[in-house]
């Protein structure tokens, strides 16, 4: 198993690290990781750690997000979340329903479904959410401001009008308008395409080995081909150049612009006649390639 970080911008998208998440079954049986070939210097850490790991290497190769979102898993560690607040790192992350909120610093905690319900939501404002390769979906949303780990954050609560299904968000962006954190919230589905293209056209499910180090490099190699093609992919997007010189394909050469100038000097002789382009006493001495 292993914990990515991806970036969607516009129409760019793709994934930009990946670590392997190693049990503690495994951190434990030393033996087993040794055949493996995992060094003894990788460990055992939640995947939310992981992430902040890869988030802050991003950070230190001057790549910046605009928001973060994550599923629950990641957004029921409260640390991530501390320290994603201490950095002024803005993030829309789902909560599982019975995760602990308060009404005002110090406050007694209580659940997340307790503060804000579906009947809510259900009286909510209706938000509209619109998908590239399925139709919109129609979220009916309700906030308050809770109190995490002695921070301000917006709690949000939306059920979908068609399935009756309900999330649970929560953000430090306190400022944002609802629809910019709904919208944030649910691109989502943007690392979940991210995976399927993944293991569909560069391979990443494909590797059958048993041993640490090629699984790291095939790993490393399929996040810089998925890199590659999104680049190229939106380099080349849209219509053609307004030449035909190789429709925008790298590597592609133009043609010649001048023709080649006729030589000189030997335009009588018959070799250079168009005619006769091979002189007939050639011809006639050549024999079969066997």
């Amino acid at each position: 198993m292993t914990v990515h970080v991806g970036v969607t911008h516009g129409t760019f998208r793709t994934l930009l690290d990946a670590d392997l998440f190693l049990p503690e079954s495994w951190d434990v049986d030393r033996a087993r990781c040794q055949a493996a070939g995992i060094p003894d210097t990788v460990r055992h850490h939640p995947k939310w750690r992981l992430a902040l790991d890869q988030l802050l290497r991003a950070n230190t190769n001057g790549i910046t997000f605009d928001g973060l979102t994550f599923d629950e898993g990641y957004g029921a560690a409260v640390p991530l979340l501390t320290v994603l607040g201490v950095m002024g790192q803005r993030f829309v992350g789902e909560i599982p329903t019975n995760f602990a909120v308060r009404d005002a610093a110090g406050g007694p905690s209580r659940r997340a479904d307790e503060r804000l319900t579906g009947g809510h939501a259900e009286r909510g404002r209706v938000y509209r959410l619109t998908r590239q390769t399925t139709r919109p979906s129609v979220w009916r949303v309700a906030t308050a401001i809770v109190w995490v780990a002695d921070r301000k954050h917006t709690l949000m609560v939306a059920r979908n009008d068609a399935t009756g299904e309900i999330k649970y968000f929560l953000t430090n962006a306190t400022a944002e308008p609802v629809a910019r954190i709904l919208a944030v919230a649910f691109r989502r589905w943007t690392v979940e395409h991210l995976f399927r293209v993944a293991k569909q056209e560069v391979g990443l499910m494909h590797y059958e080995g048993r041993d640490y180090t090629g699984l790291m490099r095939h790993r490393t190699l399929a996040v810089v081909v998925l890199g590659f093609v999104a680049a190229h992919t939106e380099r080349l997007r849209g219509e053609k150049p307004r030449r035909d010189d190789g429709a925008g394909v790298p590597g592609a050469q133009r043609p010649v612009r001048d023709p080649v100038p006729a030589a000189t000097g030997n335009r009588g002789h018959p070799t250079y006649q168009r005619r006769n382009s091979i002189p007939p006493a050639a011809k006639q001495a050549s024999h079969p390639i066997s």
